[in-house]
């Protein structure tokens, strides 16, 4: 690579480090920020070459003779004689071999280009590697597979304001990219969980998104990857309150969407009652000593039956979530002191009634989540991942209470299923935006002990946490800290200066306060500087006026087919393997 024309020098008028250095641009030619460079430098007593790589994270350029601000002017008029400087910081990201010594001011500095870029960015020591976007070079960027599915590494964690970041796209094409890379992960192999928290956005991903271009399809080939929807898609949604069948809760799409929701006979076998109680704050007070009594005495004094999913006592039938909490009430109030202690146990009467408070406050908000007022059908009601390679569970119309029991319960199944199962394939990645809200970084909750465990542990069983949030100061540190991906969109200023991004350079920092939709700055173990990617506008629907015309689903109909359908039909991919 020596007859490469070199794009400048070392600079010798600043310091140079085996881990930054200054390069002085030639008059012919330019450095622009995230280009990557390399040189060399011989080491006496040595044979070898050294070869040290680096990515550009500023450029300067400015006025050599120059003495005032005003100067400019004369200069500019030829009456000052000055040459104009440019020059470009350089941090380097691989020295082989791994001698640090800096380099030596006027060395040359040459583009890096071909195997030369890969061996500076640690490409060509991935095994299996996945496309992560593509660099302002316009050449793929790739980050390695196996700090991704829990080989020696697992979870990605996004960050971002909302509605500029693009956290949540970015999130599923990270998940295109695992589905449809070749070679690297086999689709019996690998699930997908996703919450919709806003809007309707990802109930389409199984279509053709219209404002799709030409230009951007070049892009998805250029990664390796076709441009086309998710094939295997199932969504969820909640059933609509007071409806008697069981109809999902959907506005624009109802072909192919099952209705979920728990029976009482669930609610109470499960011990479920902890999540209707999820606030950070809950577990810091004195009620939670009632919540758990009361949740063993469920399951031990009502009579549950599973065929129906209904639980009675004395003969008397509960069917709504109205029913039970005034059961549990008389059971907590009862005058028969032994009884009462044995539902509300040793706690005081303001105790038992703080417990009441919150969980009749719950009732309109949860009653059409836990009911037995619908009649079951052979379907699976509860939530599953095992109907499609990707899983959709629609929240977005549910108050933040019933969101979090929704969250909390899905996730407690999906960690005990695993754990049971035994084997940590296939992968589940879960996607989960607005993390700050179910694992702040303050008080505990429910969720936050299972998102914890999932961050600790998850690896091992195979369950990959993809989670997304505006600020990740808020959010609890060992969940981000166990992120081997971390990744950071447009960031507001005051946020870009927490020390939960010092993982980013000051210029980085800068960068993310000005970053256009799109442009993610994601750090990977092996590669010491966080690498600026630009991802492809999505294939798949992101909303439905993304929707193309026709666009067929993921069992073949239409959206216009869809869209006249009034009830939700079985998912098609019954058979996928579990």
């Amino acid at each position: 690579m020596t007859d490469v024309v070199p794009v400048g020098r070392v600079l010798g008028t600043e310091d140079s480090t085996p881990l930054d250095f200054w390069v002085a641009v030639a008059e012919d030619q330019y450095l622009q920020l995230d280009d990557v460079v390399v040189c060399e430098r011989t080491v006496p007593g040595r044979d070898e070459i050294i070869t040290i790589g680096g990515i550009v994270s500023e450029v300067r350029a400015r006025h050599e003779g120059a003495q005032y601000d005003s100067d400019v002017f004369l200069i500019e008029d030829g009456v000052l004689p000055a040459q104009v400087s440019e020059a470009a910081r350089v941090l380097a990201t691989r020295v082989e071999p791994e001698v640090y010594v800096p380099p030596t001011p006027g060395a040359p500095v040459r583009r890096a280009t071909n195997e030369e870029r890969d061996v500076a960015l640690y490409f060509d020591r991935m095994d299996r590697k996945i496309p992560i976007g593509l660099g302002r070079d316009g050449l793929p960027l790739y980050a390695n597979l196996d700090f991704l599915d829990g080989t020696r590494g697992a979870h990605v964690n996004i960050s971002g304001i909302s509605g500029v970041a693009t956290k949540t796209t970015y999130a599923t094409f990270l998940l295109y990219a695992l589905f449809n890379s070749p070679g690297l992960v086999a689709p019996h192999n690998c699930a997908a969980l996703i919450f919709n928290v806003k809007g309707e956005d990802l109930l389409f991903l199984d279509h053709d998104n219209a404002k799709l271009d030409d230009t951007q399809r070049e892009k998805y080939r250029k990664l390796g990857l076709m441009p086309a929807p998710f094939a295997s898609v199932q969504v969820f949604a909640p059933a609509r309150a007071k409806d008697s069948n069981g109809t999902p809760d959907v506005a624009n799409r109802f072909h192919g969407v099952e209705a979920f929701w728990w029976t009482l006979y669930e609610f109470c076998q499960d011990e479920l009652l902890p999540f209707v109680f999820a606030d950070a704050e809950d577990e810091r007070n004195q009620y939670t000593t009632v919540i758990h009594q009361v949740t063993r005495r469920l399951c031990d004094a009502l009579l549950l039956d599973a065929e129906s999913g209904s639980a009675s006592m004395n003969g008397v039938s509960l069917r709504t979530l109205h029913d039970l909490v005034t059961f549990i009430e008389e059971c907590v109030n009862s005058e028969d002191d032994q009884e009462r202690r044995a539902w509300a146990g040793p706690n005081s009467q303001g105790t038992v009634n703080a417990f009441l408070r919150r969980l009749w406050s719950a009732v309109p908000k949860l009653e059409r989540l836990i009911r037995s007022d619908v009649p079951l059908r052979d379907r699976q009601r509860a939530i599953n991942t095992t109907g499609a390679q990707v899983t959709v569970v629609d929240i977005h119309n549910l108050p933040d209470r019933a969101q979090r029991f929704v969250v909390g319960v899905t996730l407690r199944r999906t960690f005990n299923t695993k754990e049971q199962q035994g084997t940590r394939e296939p992968l589940l990645f879960v996607v989960l935006d607005e993390l700050n809200k179910y694992a702040p970084r303050e008080g505990t909750s429910p969720i936050k002990e299972i998102l914890l465990d999932v961050a600790e542990r998850g690896r091992s069983l195979g369950i990959v946490l993809i989670g997304a949030q505006q600020t990740a100061s808020e959010v609890e540190r060992r969940i981000v800290s166990n992120s081997a991906l971390r990744v950071v969109g447009r960031l507001d200023a005051a946020e870009a200066g927490r020390p939960e991004y010092g993982f980013l350079p000051r210029s980085h920092q800068q960068r993310a306060t000005i970053a256009k939709p799109g442009t993610m700055f994601v750090m990977q173990p092996e590669i010491p500087v966080p690498l600026t990617v630009e991802f492809p506008f999505p294939a798949w629907a992101t909303r439905p006026d993304e929707v193309a015309t026709g666009s067929p689903s993921a069992n073949g109909t239409s959206l216009s087919t869809a869209a006249s359908a009034d009830v939700a039909v079985a998912s098609p991919f019954d058979k996928f393997p579990s």
